[in-house]
């Protein structure tokens, strides 16, 4: 095969992890091939996507239409001998072996309920599908992979591993004036971030939003919701401040400044929001599941995301014990340094240049 070519289907598209794990890889990706690091790719957008949001890596817009149509029956003819990198869970089916697609977990297996219908009946199909036809394989932690190949009938020997960042937080200048809009002091909430979700299990901070108004203190809770999704829920009670989606300014002064993140996901692929805290010396809480003892390490206080009740536990032991808060930092700190996006690119380089042998 004659180089590599990304689907940029991404491009343009509103951010959730999906997209930042497409737009952080490729971005990375650009930085070591204009350093002589790595192969240049071509990005291959669908038509009206924009510039290209990398320096040095033009978009190039082919075929006709959008979304999936495009994907599935317009990309594929651009594609032209190289091999096809899919970085966002789809792929076009007919390039069968000549392409990779990163499956960022198995959701649409293991938490049905949190997709609607045709979303998860979709997916479960093309995964299949790509795996059946000899696509190579690639998701983002050790937890994904094994969960992966278990529902798609593979070795996880097929299924190379591209881990994510969280550094791409500090990018953009703090803007603290999030704070003041929404009525929140420094070091006086705790912050929660993700969609509704219902694996993201929102509604299962109840408890500790008891707390946190007990002890005047808040809870501000950023995210959206989603076409796909289904189960929503979120926390409730006086302590809750919904923020919805913020800007990377203002979500890295709102990790900055929190007493913590409290992070109470039931099932992670990989499980941003806590990498991105570490790089901000934004204490975690974590529920053990899915990923997260794996991305977390030791950086995280745990609790289990089906016994509300060890949650406020967590919470209270971090609020009352002098010194935790500063041990979690620290620990954070060093969990955060192995896991960064360009980090994640040379995995990915070398799983494409394995393949293409």
């Amino acid at each position: 095969m004659r180089g590599y070519a990304i689907n940029g289907r991404f491009v343009g598209q509103r951010f959730s992890g999906v997209q930042r794990f497409a737009t952080e890889i490729t971005g990375a990706w650009a930085t070591l091939a204009e350093a002589g690091e790595a192969p240049e790719p071509a990005l291959l957008v669908p038509p009206g996507a924009g510039a290209s949001p990398f320096p040095g890596l033009p978009a190039q817009e082919v075929g006709s239409g959008g979304g999936q149509r495009w994907e599935q029956f317009a990309l594929p003819g651009a594609v032209a001998g190289r091999l096809l990198v899919n970085l966002g869970n789809t792929a076009p089916l007919r390039l069968g072996r000549r392409q990779a697609v990163v499956i960022h977990d198995a959701g649409v297996f293991d938490t049905p309920e949190s997709y609607s219908w045709q979303f998860r009946t979709w997916y479960r199909l093309m995964h299949k599908l790509l795996a059946r036809r000899g696509a190579l394989l690639l998701t983002v932690s050790e937890f994904s992979r094994g969960r992966i190949a278990h529902h798609l009938g593979v070795d996880p020997a097929r299924i190379g591993v591209v881990g994510e960042g969280g550094e791409h937080i500090l990018r953009a200048p703090a803007d603290m004036a999030v704070l003041g809009k929404y009525g929140l002091e420094p070091g006086r909430y705790a912050l929660n971030v993700g969609n509704k979700a219902a694996h993201k299990n929102l509604g299962g901070q109840g408890a500790a939003a008891a707390l946190l108004a007990e002890r005047g203190l808040k809870l501000a809770a950023v995210g959206g919701g989603g076409a796909v999704f289904a189960g929503a829920e979120s926390a409730q009670g006086a302590a809750v401040v919904p923020l919805g989606r913020v800007s990377d300014a203002e979500l890295r002064a709102l990790y900055e400044n929190a007493l913590c993140l409290i992070f109470p996901s039931r099932y992670e692929g990989f499980g941003l929001p806590p990498m991105e805290a570490f790089n901000c010396a934004c204490p975690v809480l974590a529920a053990r599941a899915g990923s997260l003892p794996e991305v977390c390490g030791g950086a995280a206080l745990w609790f289990d995301p089906a016994a509300p009740e060890t949650l406020a536990a967590a919470l209270r032991r971090l609020l009352d014990e002098d010194g935790l808060a500063d041990t979690l930092r620290a620990r954070g700190a060093l969990q955060a340094r192995h896991y960064t996006w360009p980090n994640g690119a040379r995995a990915l380089l070398r799983h494409l240049e394995a393949y293409s042998a």
